[in-house]
């Protein structure tokens, strides 16, 4: 195995920024959508309101843990630069690796996070079919 470099954990801080951007607005248009299916179930409460806030409360606390294992990421590349300036290269590579499984994490939880959205837009979608074939 090569010896680790300063480069190596530095690539990665891009492609971390950006998945963290990428988590981040996910966050924003969810909270967005609670606050005004909130809005509509104070007014006017149903099962399927209810049923739609539940489902966007499981998938705020799983973009909420893509952010934690995200950041702990980028956290344990910049250690792991650390590491390598001072000259602990077998500890640098113990911890990049950990920063890479903790990516891994992250990345896991989102493909999650993702199934669980296509299954409530396929559940709307297929309401709709439903209404207009009858």
């Amino acid at each position: 195995m090569e010896q680790l470099t300063l480069t190596t954990p530095a690539l990665l801080f891009s492609a971390i920024s950006l998945i963290l951007l990428a988590y981040t607005n996910r966050f924003l248009t969810i909270a967005q959508l609670v606050r005004g299916l909130h809005a509509q179930y104070k007014e006017n409460p149903t099962k399927i309101l209810y049923g739609q806030i539940a489902n966007l409360r499981k998938r705020v606390n799983l973009i909420k843990e893509m952010q934690i294992y995200g950041v702990a990421s980028l956290l344990f590349c910049v250690i792991s630069m650390f590491l390598i300036y001072v000259g602990k290269n077998l500890a640098a590579e113990i911890i990049f690796g950990i920063g890479l499984v903790l990516l891994i994490v992250s990345l896991t939880i989102s493909i999650w996070e993702i199934v669980i959205s296509v299954k409530a837009l396929n559940l709307h979608i297929s309401d709709v079919e439903k209404g207009g074939k009858g």
